[in-house]
């Protein structure tokens, strides 16, 4: 080989190599930066500083949830060194065994990196943290960290603010880098929909400390610290009052309140039945308490305002109204006779015949069969799937068989069948207005929730248009953003066949099903419903608006197992729309302990012991 050539192949191993050595140094000093971290860690660490969640106040400015300081234990793996494990379980109160457990799973954590602190034990007693503080020198690597926790200044409202809790790893994944283990986020109700809001930012502080994890001061003087920034402060549409009133009405009762403002779609009141306090979701029993409430057979949990179908009865009747004038086979005018129902279809006593206003009034089966038959027996389409398709339409345009779109996690369509449901049922072309005619009374297949029922009453008092159903009002004093939250979503029915709809439910108060309910001085506009439930007793439902002219509450009320209308959902209706308007609700004195005392968990108690005002829906 030529000497030129053996030169050239030496002179390029040699580049080759110092290449190679080069890139490596690159490499470890530009991109790779364990190794400034581990030299950092020695002398430095990075602290998390959490800002405080924003406070939520009632629609009054009633602070309803603020934060109250706890302790946690953090830990930075990569800096415990020469740790008395002996002496620190028993600080701790854990076994060896638990010890090395909880340092594996936090190395399955997501997000896990032994440079960074997470927390190793959360919320310590005030003695354990007294006992860290002591003996935190002999602890290398571990710190106790102030943070906060919800407090609720009330013990009602639960499904409503809903609650915190630790971040599981789907968080971590879709946080962008924002959660860590350890951290807390909203699981449910106003937590959760809005937890960007409340969270704030955090912001991050560098300590200096010596070998044995003492703090010697700032790094260059917190030059490259960043402060947090507490999350921003809501005002909900509720109002505290009316909330609590409610509960307390359906206090040993199965149920939902659902009260609205109509003009604006704000709730006023969100109750469901039985309840729980929010406060046990705080502290260190959170996941005890949790297990006891899922395990309970009366189902705390469940929001039923938002998720309970229910059937929802003669309110149905308040639809079928509107719907019968929009389609030309109905007139204020249009009398049907009772004798006792329709076909199979039975109805209470009542004089007969009559015409609109008064079949609303006294809630007559027989007439509202009829109505029901003359719109899907409509001879203007073709086909009596047209013409049903034509009244769901009708009906959906007022809210059900959809989400509304309430800012709440949970909320459930309800039910309302299309044609296609009973095709598939009969066969198409195979069915007919008697085939479905439990519907003409609110009842078969229907399931309308609570939230659902009072938009439809709140549409009803706005004649024609409602505003999606939400319940924070403002963010740090601004009005809420949601555009939707401003818009009027009118229905398919024109607003010159509400004025005889609205008359007849006046009736309803002043001289119908609901008379024993009337409120002293205000003029309310209601509707009974005695819903089957093919699980037991009656459902008792009303929903109701006042005052007649331009009205300021829309409410609906179920209570399950309970009978008529009359007998539950009117009164505690009433006496929460008396305590809206007039600011007591105390001017019948003997309905308003029926309502209190009331204990329906108990059998045969849904039955009131006088029941003068009692008239079958």
């Amino acid at each position: 080989m030529d000497s030129s050539v053996k030169r050239t192949i030496l002179f390029l191993i040699f580049c080759v190599i110092a290449l190679a050595f080069i890139v490596r140094l690159v490499f470890l000093q530009l991109l790779d930066d364990s190794y400034l971290r581990s030299a950092q860690n020695n002398v430095l660490q990075e602290k998390t500083i959490y800002p405080a969640r924003g406070l939520i106040y009632d629609r009054k400015g009633e602070l309803l949830v603020y934060n109250d300081a706890i302790y946690d234990l953090i830990v930075v793996p990569d800096q415990v060194k020469n740790l008395d494990t002996n002496v620190f379980c028993k600080v701790l109160n854990i076994s060896k065994d638990e010890f090395i457990a909880r340092f594996e799973k936090l190395k399955r954590s997501k997000g896990y990196a032994p440079y960074r602190d997470v927390v190793f034990e959360k919320q310590l007693t005030i003695p354990m943290y007294a006992a860290f503080q002591e003996k935190l020198f002999d602890f290398t690597g571990f710190s106790v960290d102030t943070r906060t926790d919800r407090k609720y200044k009330h013990n009602n409202a639960a499904h409503i603010m809903g609650y915190i809790g630790e971040v599981t790893d789907r968080d971590i994944e879709n946080s962008d880098g924002y959660y860590r283990m350890g951290d807390y986020i909203g699981i449910s109700g106003i937590e959760r929909t809005y937890e960007k809001e409340l969270r704030g930012q955090n912001g991050v502080r560098y300590i200096l400390v010596d070998s044995k994890n003492r703090t010697q001061g700032r790094y260059k003087n917190g030059q490259f610290d960043t402060a947090a920034v507490a999350g921003k402060n809501l005002t909900l549409s509720i109002d505290q009052v009316i909330q609590d009133l409610g509960e307390q009405l359906m206090q040993n009762k199965t149920g939902s309140v659902v009260a609205i403002e109509p003009s604006t779609g704000e709730l006023i009141a969100l109750v469901s039945s039985p309840t729980y306090d929010p406060n046990l979701f705080i502290g260190r029993d959170r996941g005890n308490h949790y297990m006891e409430l899922l395990r309970d057979p009366s189902k705390p949990l469940f929001n039923r305002p938002l998720a309970a179908p229910y059937p929802p009865g003669s309110v149905f009747k308040v639809l079928e109204s509107l719907v019968g004038q929009q389609e030309k086979v109905l007139t204020p005018a249009t009398s049907y006779a009772c004798h006792n129902g329709y076909l199979f279809v039975g109805c209470h006593p009542h004089p007969s015949p009559n015409q609109l206003r008064g079949a609303i009034a006294i809630s007559c089966n027989g007439y509202f069969c009829q109505v029901y038959r003359s719109i899907v027996n409509n001879p203007k389409y073709h086909h009596v799937e047209d013409a049903y398709t034509s009244f769901h339409d009708h009906i959906a345009s007022f809210g059900l068989g959809k989400r509304l779109g309430v800012d709440l996690v949970g909320e459930g369509y309800g039910f309302l069948p299309p044609s296609t449901y009973y095709d598939k049922i009969y066969g198409r072309y195979r069915w007919q207005a008697l085939t479905t005619l439990s519907l003409g009374i609110g009842q078969g297949e229907l399931g309308i929730t609570p939230l659902q029922m009072a938009n439809v009453t709140a549409t009803v008092a706005n004649r024609g248009y409602y505003i999606t159903p939400h319940i924070v009002k403002a963010i740090d004093g601004k009005p809420n953003p949601n555009a939707d939250y401003n818009t009027k979503h009118w229905t398919t029915v024109d607003t010159s066949f509400f004025p005889v709809v609205i008359e007849g439910m006046e009736d309803v108060v002043e001289r119908g099903t609901a008379r024993g309910s009337k409120i002293p001085g205000i003029v309310m506009c209601g509707k009974t419903g005695t819903a089957q439930n093919p699980h037991g007793k009656n459902h008792s439902v009303f929903f109701a608006f006042a005052p007649k002219d331009h009205p300021k509450i829309a409410i609906a009320v179920v209570v399950e197992n309970s009978g008529q209308g009359a007998w539950w959902a009117a009164p505690i209706a009433s006496l929460l729309i008396e305590q809206y308007l007039t600011g007591k609700h105390d001017s019948r004195p003997a309905l308003l302990e029926r309502m209190l005392n009331g204990n329906l968990t108990h059998k045969n108690d849904s039955i009131p012991a006088t029941k003068p005002e009692a008239i079958a829906d």
